[in-house]
């Protein structure tokens, strides 16, 4: 019995002693969705005493702003980090992959070419490229590695002896990094690299995304966002020219709602775009449902709404570019006469839908088949009266002395506006400005 208690002992003791090494993956595009998802792999890893991280890097590169968050994650890391670049860590990845304590590469790999571009592929100009060149810079003389051939892989225009001229970019292969020491070793497999770094019988724990790193990567889509965009325009819009508050109201909000929080958490929007937002979205609703007519509150909460989304669209640090700008612009343009289209089409289609004809009455209920009239609005045809509050379509007028529930014919009319009936439909009492 002892013997069985001291083995199971031992076999606690041991499981207790094996060394731990977390699997991070860094593949495909660099956007901003990667980095929460990286933080998530340090932190868990350094919650459970790991000894290693492994960061699988397999990139043609990305945004730069993405790639200097995940740089800073990996640089903070209280745990030893290693780069095994099984493919290629091209532009954005070069950086991410100079930032790991450890370097490893595969036969056959590379890494550089991280000069700046904008989305045409285009190279941007000097401010750009010093910033990445002293990112580049100051990340290799972090971990001990060649600062000029890092700077070399931004500017074509720093010589490297022997491998580079002034007209090429610094992009090396496997045995040209072993060679400058910009890796530490060439292996190919990760148990190879296990040995390496002196956790050959470690314990492997391999992290890929969660659901939700997957949905805030698939709303920062920039189809997505436009969408979601779109869908808040339309919804504001519906609200404003209809009264009170409604379905359109409710899933534009929630729409909106869910652009600014993925942008939040991707650091595209921070707390001042989103109070500015609900700043907006409060004047708007004061102006709706508290002031009459359309004017300052109104005027000034679109304004805010406007402002908080295109702040939040082209983010925030040094990559501002005229052309992130530009994309900005257009991708909220694209949303805004979307919605306008989409309000003209069920304005002009909806009423003629089988849908629309289960929602209200659509056969006459005539005298003849015992039906009474419960009112006189026929009577009302042609007559002239005074709009009593805001048309927005609907509202109150007088009309001969009588206070009589009307609908505009498409335009807001102001309180005091001299009306005309030009229609009766049942008890829908149709006006137009007189």
């Amino acid at each position: 019995m002892k013997s069985i208690l001291f083995a199971f002992i031992f076999y606690v003791s041991l499981i207790a002693q094996q060394s731990k090494v977390y699997i991070g993956y860094i593949e495909g595009d660099i956007d901003l969705g990667l980095s929460p998802y990286i933080s998530r792999v340090i932190s868990e890893a350094e919650k459970n005493n790991a000894d290693a991280i492994i960061f699988k890097i397999n990139t043609f590169g990305g945004r730069v702003d993405a790639a200097t968050q995940i740089k800073d994650a990996i640089l903070s890391s209280k745990i030893k980090t290693v780069a095994f670049i099984n493919n290629r860590a091209i532009s954005a990845g070069a950086l991410i992959a100079l930032s790991c304590r450890t370097i490893v590469m595969a036969p056959g790999s590379n890494i550089g070419a991280a000069t700046v571009v904008d989305q045409t592929g285009q190279k941007v100009s000097e401010k750009y490229q010093s910033y990445m060149r002293s990112e580049m810079r100051s990340t290799a003389e972090r971990n001990g590695r060649n600062t000029e051939i890092a700077q070399a892989m931004v500017d074509e225009r720093i010589v490297i002896p022997g491998l580079t001229d002034s007209t090429q970019l610094v992009t090396l292969t496997s045995e040209e990094a072993l060679k400058y020491k910009m890796t530490d070793t060439i292996l190919t497999s990760i148990n190879q690299v296990l040995e390496f770094i002196g956790h050959k019988d470690a314990e492997l724990i391999k992290v890929t995304t969660n659901w939700a790193e997957d949905v805030v990567r698939f709303l920062n889509n920039p189809i997505i966002s436009s969408i979601l965009i779109m869908i808040g325009f339309f919804g504001l819009m519906a609200e404003i020219k209809t009264p009170g508050w409604g379905v359109p109201g409710t899933a534009g909000l929630i729409a909106l709602a869910l652009f600014f929080g993925s942008s939040y958490i991707l650091q595209l929007a921070s707390i001042v775009e989103i109070l500015m937002f609900i700043a907006g979205v409060t004047l708007l609703i004061v102006e709706i449902f508290v002031l009459p007519g359309f004017g300052v509150a109104g005027i000034s909460g679109i304004i805010l709404i406007f402002l908080s989304i295109f702040l939040s669209l082209i983010g925030s640090g040094p990559f501002i570019t005229f052309e992130s700008i530009s994309m900005a612009i257009i991708q909220l343009a694209f949303a805004v006469i979307l919605a306008i289209v989409l309000i003209l089409l069920l304005a002009k289609y909806l009423p003629k839908s089988s849908l629309f004809n289960r929602l209200v009455l659509s056969e006459a209920e005539k005298a003849e088949q015992g039906f009474v009239s419960v009112s006189e609005e026929q009577s009302l045809l042609g007559k002239s009266g005074v709009a009593v509050t805001i048309l927005r379509p609907v509202g109150i007028a007088e009309i001969e002395g009588k206070r009589v529930e009307v609908i505009s014919d498409g335009e807001f009319i102001q309180p005091g506006t001299e009306i005309k009936v030009i229609k009766v439909e049942g008890m829908r009492v149709l006006v137009s400005q007189k």
